[in-house]
């Protein structure tokens, strides 16, 4: 039987939801893999809506899941209404949106929050032993929910300061690699947090998948 894997969107779009690239890469692999790929996002408003060629904030409001359902190609699930009882692993890829409204690290640093629903998720997979696979910028949430974990965001900087400050352990690496927590069962890699380019991200990415499937 394939593996169910939930794939933890933050919208659509690098600098305001999930980043595409990561959401696409992260899917390629689990079909390749053989698993089943299972699109989640929370069902709220975005923190803001960013314009990708100025780069400057708009004055529109867009919603997470709806965002999110453009790269899952209409198929996506309710975050309100996953079971973590039908789920193998989860996986969260990067992007702005996984630090702005998967969590609000970009905007509070350590005093950041986790949307109650993404930590109600993560919390339970944890409590089941199920792995859970953290790209990019989002370990800073596995930073914050799971005390002493280690991880990667690839080389040091400011996110990686903030993750130790909250307790997490960081490992430098290049892209295409990873960094597995057996103990908490928690896999990472750095993606465009260190780039340059969709072929180097997709051997990271397709490595975690690997480890993430393995754990589980």
């Amino acid at each position: 039987m394939s593996k169910k894997v939930g794939v933890l969107l933050a919208g659509c779009g690098v600098y305001d939801g999930a980043e595409i690239h990561e959401a696409v890469l992260t899917l390629l692999s689990l079909q390749q893999r053989g698993a089943e790929a299972v699109i989640t996002a929370p069902n709220k408003e975005q923190a803001h809506v960013i314009n990708h060629v100025t780069g400057e904030v708009m004055s529109e409001s867009r919603n997470v899941l709806v965002e999110a359902a453009r790269i899952a190609r209409g198929k996506i699930t309710d975050l309100a209404e996953i079971d973590p009882n039908d789920l193998d692993a989860l996986v969260l890829p990067g992007g702005f949106g996984a630090a702005k409204n998967l969590c609000n690290f970009a905007f509070e640093g350590t005093g950041m929050e986790v949307d109650g629903g993404v930590a109600s998720l993560i919390t339970i997979m944890r409590e089941q032993n199920k792995p859970i696979g953290f790209i990019c910028i989002s370990p800073t949430i596995a930073a914050k929910l799971i005390p002493g974990v280690t991880l990667t965001m690839g080389a040091a900087c400011d996110a990686t300061e903030v993750a130790e400050a909250l307790g997490a352990k960081h490992t430098v690496t290049d892209v295409a690699g990873t960094v597995v927590d057996a103990e908490h069962k928690v896999v990472s890699t750095s993606a465009y947090m260190m780039g340059p380019w969709v072929a180097d991200v997709a051997r990271g990415i397709d490595k975690l998948i690997g480890e993430v499937l393995e754990l589980a």
